[in-house]
């Protein structure tokens, strides 16, 4: 059997992640990459329609999380939008089907056959392409990555997300363990035995020691058969990532959440911040990770390097439309105190951002649709002394505070 079949074999028999085509119903999974607000934000500077003609890939979909998310909040946009849900496991694709057809979805096209065939698939190409959890599991993550690039649409961008290598620590201690003492047995066999180790773990081990590992701790086997018994996956840092994506001519347009990428996110020293943010961008996000030593993926947006620097939306117009990627404003806004503090916590580690005096009045007013303008005007109505550059200057600090969570994005009309 080859290390293709193998992976296939295993989704066939685990579809991952595990999911219920009836919990639909009552939640749509939503996460990083592929929502559409982050979409417009990091790849088209917040001026594209993606009602209207788009079209988006989903290369290795699995159980169809980001394909089922993204296609959702296309068809509540109304439009002609398509997404493309591309996987070689049947069984995993069923899943992802019968969660499309319990929310009444018809935006979802689905192909059976591996990102590896893209060019020969002739599916057109994409205005956006989502590769998130594949790359890792190929035996050259550089072809698929060429792969995807070559249906990528001119002016487009990608969404991906591979394994951190720090916040992955013990992982690979264990999967190499079971490989020493594996037999040719089935799978529920090998989860057993693998259930038996990760009992008989000592304290000191360093998957043990792991509190950001909780896959195998979940009681879901297809959770632990992707942590521990896959086949074939490696784990990257950053550095790794950048190198990745300049093998197929591309760059980041953002790392999510950005403010886990800013070593000024984690320092309070003035010395070593000033000289830490003034490294260029890759190293400033090399720098945060062994910082923090705690992100167990990377997601990445990312674009032709030709185009990155045009590609991020910011807010430098009083035509910005600030919009709350998840939150209630007014909710929001109410437990935040004027010149405070903006917390989040990632993977147990707290980041806090200090809060403008302005900052909870700008973001009672966000609501997805008044541009900048239109808030300020509101304001000033209330304080006729109120100006542009003191109100501009409030909405930048609380800005960077809500991006660097992934809170806050902009858009444009």
């Amino acid at each position: 059997m080859t290390g293709n079949d193998r992976v296939r074999g295993q989704y066939e028999a685990y579809p991952y992640p595990h999911r219920k085509p009836a919990d639909e119903a009552w939640r749509l999974v939503v996460g990083s990459p592929s929502h559409v607000l982050e979409i417009n934000h990091y790849l088209f500077a917040g001026r594209r329609d993606l009602a209207s003609g788009f079209r988006a890939l989903f290369a290795g979909g699995g159980t169809g999380d980001g394909a089922i998310m993204l296609a959702q909040q296309l068809a509540w946009a109304g439009g002609d939008a398509e997404v493309v849900h591309l996987d070689l496991s049947d069984a995993s694709q069923a899943i992802a089907k019968a969660r499309a057809e319990a929310r009444g979805l018809r935006n979802i096209r689905f192909v059976r056959g591996s990102l590896l065939d893209l060019p020969t698939l002739g599916l057109g190409s994409f205005d956006y392409i989502d590769c998130c959890g594949v790359l890792h599991h190929l035996e050259s993550p550089e072809a698929g990555l060429e792969a995807l690039v070559s249906a990528l649409a001119d002016g487009g961008g990608l969404g991906l997300m591979v394994y951190g290598q720090l916040g992955r620590s013990g992982v690979y201690d264990v999967q190499t363990m079971l490989r020493m003492i594996d037999g040719e047995d089935d799978g529920p066999a090998r989860i057993a035995r693998a259930k038996r180790l990760l009992a008989d773990l000592p304290e000191s081990n360093r998957l043990k020691r792991n509190p950001f590992i909780r896959d195998h701790l979940q009681g879901d086997d297809a959770g632990l058969y992707d942590l521990l018994l896959h086949s074939r996956d490696r784990a990257y840092t950053v550095p790794e990532v950048v190198a990745l994506l300049e093998s197929a001519g591309l760059a980041p347009t953002a790392w999510i959440e950005p403010g886990r990428y800013d070593p000024s996110s984690y320092l309070r020293n003035p010395d070593l911040k000033k000289r830490a943010v003034a490294l260029p961008s890759a190293d400033r996000a090399a720098f945060a990770e062994l910082l923090a030593g705690n992100m167990k993926q990377h997601v990445v947006y990312a674009a032709p390097a030709g185009r990155v620097a045009a590609a991020v939306a910011v807010p430098d117009s009083p035509e910005a439309i600030p919009v709350l990627r998840e939150q209630d404003a007014t909710a929001l806004a109410r437990g935040l105190k004027p010149g405070g503090t903006l917390t989040a916590t990632f993977d147990g580690l707290q980041l806090s951002y200090p809060l403008p005096r302005l900052g909870p009045a700008i973001l009672s007013r966000v609501d997805g649709e008044r541009d900048l303008a239109a808030i300020h005007k509101d304001l000033a109505a209330g304080n006729a002394k109120l100006g542009w550059e003191t109100f501009k200057k409030d909405f930048d600090a609380l800005y960077a505070g809500m991006n660097a969570i992934n809170a806050m994005v902009i858009r444009y009309r």
